[in-house]
C-alpha cells in the first residue's frame, strides 16, 4: 500500500520510531508478557509512554510528510531523476566492480589467477558454498567467512564442522574440495586470516588439471 510505504519511509528516516522517541519496546513487550493487546496497550501508556506523547509524534509525522518532504518532492526535476538513474546504472555499479576487486575472492582470484565465480544460490542452501572455482568439468567450492576479529575464529571452525557433511554432497557431486577462506578485517581492508589455504587451493587446482 502506497500510504503506509510513505509513512513508513518518513517514520525511520525521521527516527520516530526510534528508542528516544517511542522506548525499548521490544524490551518492554517481554518484560509485559501481555496475554492479548489490551494488555500490552494498558502497560505501554502507564510505563512506556503515554497516548498523548505517540499521538504528538503521530502530529510531527504529519508535519514531515505534508511540509518537509512535500517541500523536497517539488524541487526535484526531471534531469534530477535522469542523473539519478544514470549514477544507479554507470557509476555506483563501476564502484561496486572497483570495491570487488578489493575483497577476500577478488584477493584469491588475484593470487591463483583463475576465475572465481559466485556459487548457484541453490548450492548456498545445499552445499554452503560462496563461490567456485571451474577446473575442465569439476568445480571446487569456496565458503568465505567473516570472522570480525580473531576472538571469533573458533566459532567459525566449529561451523565447519558442522558443514563437513554438506562439503562432503559437494565433492561426491562435483569433484573438487571446498575450502574455508576466513575473512578478517585490518582497518578498513580485508584479509586472509588463514592464509595456508592458498597454497591448499593451489594443490586442488593442479590435482583437478591433471
Amino acid at each position: 500500500m502506497a500510504k503506509e510505504w510513505i509513512l513508513d519511509s518518513a517514520m525511520n528516516r525521521f527516527q520516530l520510531n526510534f528508542k528516544h522517541n517511542v522506548g525499548a519496546v521490544s524490551e518492554e513487550l517481554r518484560k509485559c508478557a501481555p496475554k492479548d493487546m489490551d494488555d500490552w496497550e494498558t502497560y505501554y501508556v502507564t510505563n512506556v509512554r503515554t497516548r498523548e506523547h505517540i499521538e504528538e509524534l503521530g502530529r510531527k509525522l504529519y508535519i514531515k510528510i505534508t511540509e518537509v518532504i512535500s517541500a523536497e518532492v517539488e524541487e526535484i526535476t526531471e534531469e534530477d531523476c535522469i542523473e539519478y538513474l544514470y549514477n544507479i546504472v554507470i557509476s555506483r555499479t563501476f564502484d561496486g566492480f572497483m570495491t570487488e576487486i578489493k575483497t577476500i575472492y577478488g584477493q584469491l582470484q588475484e593470487i591463483l589467477g583463475v576465475k572465481i565465480e559466485p556459487a548457484p544460490d541453490e548450492w548456498d542452501h545445499l552445499f554452503n558454498v560462496d563461490f567456485f572455482i571451474k577446473i575442465n568439468d569439476k568445480y571446487i567450492g569456496l565458503q568465505i567467512k567473516s570472522a570480525g576479529n580473531v576472538s571469533h575464529i573458533p566459532q567459525i571452525f566449529k561451523e565447519r564442522v558442522m558443514q563437513a557433511a554438506t562439503h562432503e554432497k559437494f565433492t561426491e557431486q562435483f569433484g573438487g574440495k571446498v575450502f574455508y577462506v576466513i575473512s578478517i578485517k585490518e582497518g578498513n581492508k580485508k584479509k586472509i586470516q588463514n592464509t595456508e589455504v592458498i597454497s591448499e587451493i593451489e594443490d586442488e587446482i593442479k590435482r583437478l588439471q591433471t
